[in-house]
């Protein structure tokens, strides 16, 4: 009797368990049952599928872009730059990773890659502009093509993509029809000097704002009511990007551009199909490249077909030979191996990104203030968080040190501040070396990266950023006015990698905010030999416990305080920066001795000069090779390598590397 009863109750529980799993998947990608259910006769025929990439330099307009092109497209937009999807991107204005959706417009399907624009994350591009048969290169038609547009742009000729010229932002004053047939000729030399095909240089122009949300075919700045929408532009791609051109009778084949993790689905690969049809439930398996030929890496079946729509993920059934989807079935393959279905057995090529030119070393917390504020402390813990950073960013290389330590390899300091960023808000302690270099030899030659600097400043600031830049090795390539505004100067310099290591927050406030300055990965050429007087030496605490308002009162004259009254110091903090070139042992947390004539209460009167608080990119660009930052939820600490006193002096005598 007891028997029958339980198996009863079980499989009213399973059933109820696998509904609610059902109703989760619904939910979680708020799929409309018709476009579940139906899939897009545009999936399934090449000749109706347009895949664009949209580049620029670094706050051209690419997101706000997007959001007009996806509104146009009838897409609810949740939120201004909707395509910044994470919360660091939102905060600073920035795009971090590429993101891609799809719109409809006049039967055809448009795949659209946003891209980031800052080089740091230049990985990003170059692995998604092999996706993509088209690009819109928006040009800021103020400012004209800078170092950035120039790096994009150079990948997506290399890879045969036939551009779309749109110059952004002519709802400005200062813009005139001259200053845009200017950026136009400039933009076409640049073309050309980048080894352009005539098919290439000849590229559409179209004007835009995409703040005020319209396209134009013709230079113009408040077109008519009927005409401020981007048809236009969505037209232009129609017809100037060609289909792909991809078989759909050829056995399924897709390389993986993109990947995350989703906590029911498990991976979820994205990338384009480069031949054949995928339906939910076929067989497939993962391959990767070796020198002996192609590697299984997994076999299974594909679980989730999902396309993202605007800013939706809608689930379908299948996809067909030139579409960009996300496949969820598979644990082990990654971005660069190929998904195909299990006759196949010879893997696509892989992306070929630029080697890493900076490098950081990720250690363990080991200051007296460790374990204090983050959940996660050891050594395997920040490894496995770093591997799974690597596998998910190919512009990353992690390879293991010594004593629990990690040297994390990227493009620049933005880059890395950024992961950093992100593993602190994760409840990650670390300890971070300074970045380094990676030099090169060939032919037994020192070579060391160099990067092209483009600076816009005011008149009075050129001699002040000069004599900077020459401490720094910067030879200027090109100087000259700005065209359409009075009393500012561009340069064009080149400036080694490790010149520019901190140059930011020392540029903005030589030009007083006024001055803006990009810059890009140039090339490896020889070593310029040693830098300037770049910084001056520190004030290193001796002491442990709360830093007193007395204390800092003597020290104010000594140089610039990065500490508070009621902060937490110990033995070989830095609490500030000297005024001399060397360093200086001092005592931030000497109390006031009290006594019948000495009242505690004097010390109300003491005012202090507000301090220097530094942000992590400014503490990345600060410290030198004998110290280290203290990264924790709650701060950013700068200390010595060594914090005893004695281990310091012993060495500093030690020659240097």
């Amino acid at each position: 009797m007891v028997a029958p009863l339980l198996r009863s109750l079980c499989s009213s529980a399973r059933k109820s368990l696998s509904s609610s799993h059902s109703r989760f998947l619904s939910r979680a990608f708020s799929a409309a049952p018709a476009a579940a259910a139906a899939t897009p006769a545009a999936s399934l025929d090449p000749s109706r599928l347009r895949n664009v990439a949209v580049i620029a330099h670094v706050d051209h307009g690419k997101t706000t872009l997007m959001d007009r092109l996806l509104r146009q497209c009838g897409a609810d937009i949740p939120h201004e730059r909707a395509m910044d999807s994470i919360s660091l991107e939102r905060e600073r204005g920035i795009t971090i990773a590429s993101k891609v959706t799809s719109i409809s417009w006049k039967e055809n399907e448009l795949n659209m890659v946003d891209t980031p624009g800052h080089a740091d994350f230049g990985g990003e591009v170059e692995r998604v502009v092999g996706m993509v048969e088209g690009a819109i290169l928006v040009v800021d038609a103020g400012e004209g093509p800078l170092a950035q547009t120039k790096f994009v742009l150079a990948k997506a000729l290399k890879f045969g993509l036939r551009p779309i010229l749109l110059l952004n932002k002519v709802d400005r004053p200062s813009v005139t029809e001259e200053t845009c047939d200017e950026v136009e000729g400039l933009v076409f030399d640049l073309f050309a000097n980048l080894g352009a095909t005539e098919e290439q240089l000849d590229f559409p122009v179209l004007y835009a704002s995409a703040k005020e949300g319209w396209a134009s075919s013709t230079f113009t700045k408040d077109p008519p009511a009927q005409a401020k929408n981007m048809s236009q532009l969505l037209d232009t791609v129609v017809r100037h990007v060609p289909s792909p051109s991809a078989s759909i009778n050829k056995p399924f084949q897709m390389l993986v551009s993109m990947m995350e993790k989703d906590f029911y689905l498990g991976r979820i690969l994205t990338g384009r199909i480069y031949s054949g049809v995928v339906r939910v439930g076929d067989r497939v398996h993962g391959l990767r490249n070796k020198d002996s030929g192609a590697e299984k890496i997994e076999e299974g079946k594909v679980v989730k077909l999902m396309k993202k729509k605007g800013t939706n993920m809608v689930l379908i059934d299948c996809a067909g030979a030139g579409d960009i989807i996300s496949v969820a079935g598979l644990s082990s393959p990654s971005i660069g191996h190929t998904v195909a279905t299990v006759e196949v057995m010879s893997a696509l090529p892989t992306i070929e990104l630029d080697p890493p030119t900076i490098s950081m070393t990720f250690g363990v917390n080991d200051s007296p203030l460790a374990g204090r504020d983050g959940t996660h402390l050891t050594g395997g813990r920040i490894g496995d968080r770093l591997m799974a950073e690597a596998e998910t960013n190919l512009a990353i290389n992690v390879l293991p040190g010594l004593s629990e330590s990690f040297e994390v390899q990227g493009r620049g300091e933005l880059q890395l501040g950024i992961l950093i960023e992100n593993m602190r808000r994760e409840g990650f302690e670390l300890s971070v070396s300074p970045p380094k270099v990676m030099y090169k030899t060939e032919n037994g030659q020192k070579l060391e990266p160099l990067e092209e600097v483009t600076i816009e400043v005011n008149d009075e600031h050129v001699g002040l950023v000069m004599e900077a830049l020459s401490h720094r090795r910067a030879e200027v390539t090109d100087m000259g006015p700005v065209s359409g505004t009075v009393g500012r100067t561009r340069l064009t310099l080149t400036c080694p990698s490790r010149g520019l290591v901190g140059y930011r927050s020392v540029f903005s406030s030589d030009t007083r905010g006024t001055g803006f300055m990009h810059r890009a990965f140039h090339a490896y050429e020889e070593f310029r030999g040693p830098l300037g007087n770049v910084r001056k030496g520190v004030l290193v605490s001796m002491g442990f416990g709360t830093i007193t308002a007395h204390a800092l009162m003597s020290l104010e004259a000594r140089g610039t305080l990065f500490v508070t009254p009621g902060m937490e110091a110990y033995d070989g903090m830095i609490v500030g920066e000297h005024s001399r070139d060397t360093d200086l042992d001092v005592n931030p947390v000497r109390a006031k001795e009290l006594t019948n004539v000495r009242a505690a209460s004097k010390d109300e009167n003491v005012k202090l000069t507000p301090p220097r608080l530094m942000t992590l990119e400014e503490a990345i660009g600060y410290v030198a090779s004998d110290e280290l930052i203290e990264v924790t939820p709650k701060s950013i600490r700068l200390r010595k390598k060594y914090l005893d006193v004695n281990k310091r002096k012993t060495m500093s005598r030690r020659p240097k590397e």
